[in-house]
């Protein structure tokens, strides 16, 4: 079996009309030697999933439909409010690179 690149993954994203914070993200469970099937989540589940410990990382599709590993996110808290980030910047919004949006 394949070591596993984090607790769960996600490889797309829906970001609120500001396009301050994301809504959703498209998650996906981390089997090791497979990705499991997408199922929308909410941001909150996300950052609550974070706070407990789970890790979760970003993922792509390349060109022949394997998917490729992407940058591990993690809670940022500016002025306290917690953004899920993959580059820990003091930007006050969401940022998981540039994920696909849905």
């Amino acid at each position: 079996m394949a070591e596993k690149w984090a607790d769960f993954l996600i490889s797309a994203v829906q970001y609120n009309a500001q396009d301050t914070h994301i809504v959703k993200v498209m998650r996906h469970v981390d089997n090791g030697d497979s990705v499991g099937a997408g199922n929308e989540v909410t941001r909150q589940v996300v950052v609550q999933g974070l706070d407990a410990g789970k890790s979760y990382a970003t993922i792509t599709k390349s060109s022949d439909g394997k998917w490729l590993k992407g940058a591990s996110v993690e809670i940022v808290t500016i002025a306290a409010v917690q953004y899920i980030k993959t580059v820990a910047d003091s930007i006050k919004a969401d940022n998981l690179g540039s994920l696909p949006r849905f």
